[in-house]
């Protein structure tokens, strides 16, 4: 009897400790520092499950913000599936297939746009699928006048494994609205 009251209690005791864990890193910020779980922890159980960890999703957007940096749409572009959703932050157009897409980057990184992540949720469906949502700022230059300006937006980027390679299926930004 006492050993499957200490059974139970070390399963009580294991179960809070992975709710508390869940709690930590679901809380929305997608940075590593911001866990009350171990990285090696997180580590371990990725590696286990086969899934990505956050960090490695939350990665994803540093290579798409690498992209717009090169100024190069077609680089750009080169991040999304082909089968991928845009719903851009500066076009009231929806854009479905890799030219609509490359035509938003010509214009958009004609402003120089440097993005950068205020707050991130990050949900790992499985080992191949990840959704990232948060808040993120995009620093940008007015190519006439060449006046900067920021502009705050939320996101949603949806990601899948293809071929090896995570790519973008639906991105959503639209500019945050003022609080209501």
């Amino acid at each position: 009897m006492k050993r499957q009251i200490r059974t139970r209690a070390a399963v009580v005791t294991a179960g809070a400790l992975i709710a508390a864990a869940t709690v930590a890193v679901g809380v929305g910020v997608a940075s590593p520092e911001h866990s009350d779980v171990p990285a090696a922890a997180k580590s371990a159980n990725s590696a286990k499950s086969g899934k990505p960890t956050k960090a490695e999703i939350a990665g994803l957007f540093d290579q798409w913000n690498a992209a717009l940096q090169t100024g190069d749409p077609e680089k750009v572009a080169d991040r999304y599936a082909p089968d991928a959703v845009l719903l851009p932050t500066a076009s009231p157009k929806i854009r479905t297939n890799r030219a609509e897409i490359v035509d938003y980057f010509e214009h958009f990184l004609q402003k120089k746009p440097q993005g950068e992540k205020i707050r991130s949720v990050v949900n790992v469906l499985d080992r191949n699928s990840a959704i990232d949502a948060g808040l993120y700022e995009f620093h940008i230059t007015d190519p006439a006048t060449g006046e900067k300006k920021t502009v705050e937006a939320r996101y949603t980027y949806e990601y899948e494994k293809r071929g090896g390679k995570w790519l973008i299926v639906n991105h959503h930004s639209s500019v945050l609205p003022a609080e209501g």
